[in-house]
């Protein structure tokens, strides 16, 4: 019996979005690939059990944020500060959306891994805070405290976003 049955199919099917997530994680599209990697290589030893336990695409989803706080432990990311930031021009026009998109992932670098994942899966993935809690093996009130604490922190590090972080109503983060 091929150890590995499933396997081939499950990484087909869902390589985007996991790759969606490592790269929310990462910031960085090479780093996104390798961790991905990394993680699936990991899950093909542990296939058969994976699928004796029901939910192999949550298992990875942990591994993924798991791999990538040990990575950020092992080697601090240099960060990059200029005296003058760039200047936002407000409009609604597509250079205007690509401008948040950079500032908004610069700001989620600038996050504790562990605060970075919590968003990820929270708003981007739109995640409940039970799965979060889950999916990152801690309790529904320290993903509630975390979201909090990385909210306020996105907007100290990014005021120009603050149109954009405006809608997550505060009372929001603990449903």
């Amino acid at each position: 019996m091929d150890p590995y049955e499933g396997f081939r199919e499950f990484v087909r099917g869902r390589q985007h979005a996991l790759m969606r997530t490592a790269y929310l994680l990462t910031g960085d599209a090479q780093q996104a690939e390798d961790l991905l990697q990394t993680v699936l290589m990991r899950t093909a030893r542990h296939w058969r059990k994976l699928m004796k336990d029901g939910n192999p695409e949550a298992y990875v989803r942990r591994a993924l944020v798991n791999e990538h706080i040990s990575w950020r432990r092992r080697r601090r990311a240099k960060e990059t500060l200029t005296a003058h930031p760039p200047e936002i021009v407000h409009g609604a026009g597509p250079e205007d959306v690509s401008l948040h998109r950079m500032t908004l992932q610069r700001a989620l670098l600038r996050l504790t891994p562990r605060q970075r994942a919590v968003l990820v899966l929270r708003y981007y993935e739109d995640r409940s805070i039970d799965e979060t809690a889950d999916l990152l093996g801690c309790s529904p009130g320290t993903v509630k405290s975390q979201t909090s604490h990385a909210l306020g922190r996105l907007r100290a590090l990014a005021p120009e976003l603050a149109e954009l972080l405006h809608d997550v109503d505060p009372e929001e983060v603990y449903r």
